[in-house]
């Protein structure tokens, strides 16, 4: 078995695989106040949970957005599972080459998500990520990272209407009966709804202008908090892949780990 640990501003996810099948994944709170002793913790009780036993676990592969916290892992891995982690980023391989300005800037969950829509589906693809921030990324009909676009994720937006406004209320989002909001709460869903719907489907158009592709021959995927509700409403987005950047992750170990045993031969 292997643990995969995707590291997010806002979550934690991990999966479990073996055989190159998830066996299951939780989510964890994003703390970075939290100290590997805490986190440490809180993994052996899932894994007792689930009876799954530390030494069953074969490696552990790490990808972060947050730095404290990739050291926090890295070193509960040792202490908690008597493992050195494989870091995302460091020494890995993809088999993905990276078209960017500067390839040490691409985040590690975003290489991950590169690797799974090359090996999953039809190219050019784009991966449209709906977390903390919302990232888009491109692949090429060759199987190269083009690059992408960053905005601020649906979560950020309506908590700055909360924080930045004297009247407007903390919300759920949720899709609203009316476009035309009859309260304020139902005025702001609408807004924030609306609004990141179409945010999403202008960018999309944008990045399939630049490829010169129309959309029926490009994979549009989405994934991250938001991405099954903004999906079912897009012009654009064709499914809903939760399971992508561990997908990602795994398929980085298989080649990484290949790779090393070809060194040695």
């Amino acid at each position: 078995m292997i643990l995969l640990i995707d590291i997010g501003n806002t979550n934690v996810v991990l999966g479990i695989y073996d055989k190159n099948k998830k066996i299951k994944s939780w989510r964890l709170e994003t703390r970075q106040t939290k100290t590997d002793d805490e986190y440490g913790s809180q993994i052996e009780s899932i894994l007792a949970h689930e009876n799954i036993k530390t030494e069953d676990i074969k490696d552990v592969v790490i990808a972060s957005v947050v730095p404290t916290l990739q050291y926090t892992f890295k070193v509960l891995c040792k202490k908690y599972l008597n493992r050195t982690p494989i870091v995302v980023g460091e020494n890995t391989r993809t088999g993905v080459p990276i078209k960017h300005d500067n390839p040490r800037e691409v985040g590690s969950d975003r290489i991950a998500n590169s690797v799974a829509l090359v090996e999953h589906y039809k190219l050019p693809a784009i991966l449209i990520d709906m977390g903390t921030a919302v990232t888009f990324d491109v692949v090429s009909k060759n199987g190269e990272y083009l690059g992408g676009a960053i905005s601020p994720g649906l979560g950020i937006a309506s908590e700055a209407l909360f924080e930045r406004t004297s009247k407007l209320p903390r919300i759920e989002v949720n899709k609203p009966k009316n476009a035309i909001g009859k309260s304020t709460v139902d005025a702001m869903k609408s807004g924030l709804f609306y609004g990141f719907i179409g945010l999403i489907d202008n960018v999309i158009e944008q990045i399939l202008l630049e490829l010169n592709e129309d959309k029926d021959n490009v994979s549009i995927i989405a994934t991250g908090g938001y991405s099954e509700m903004i999906t079912k409403n897009s012009k654009y987005l064709q499914s809903n892949d939760e399971d992508i950047t561990l997908e990602g992750m795994r398929i980085i170990y298989e080649k990484t780990i290949e790779s090393r045993k070809n060194e040695i031969n």
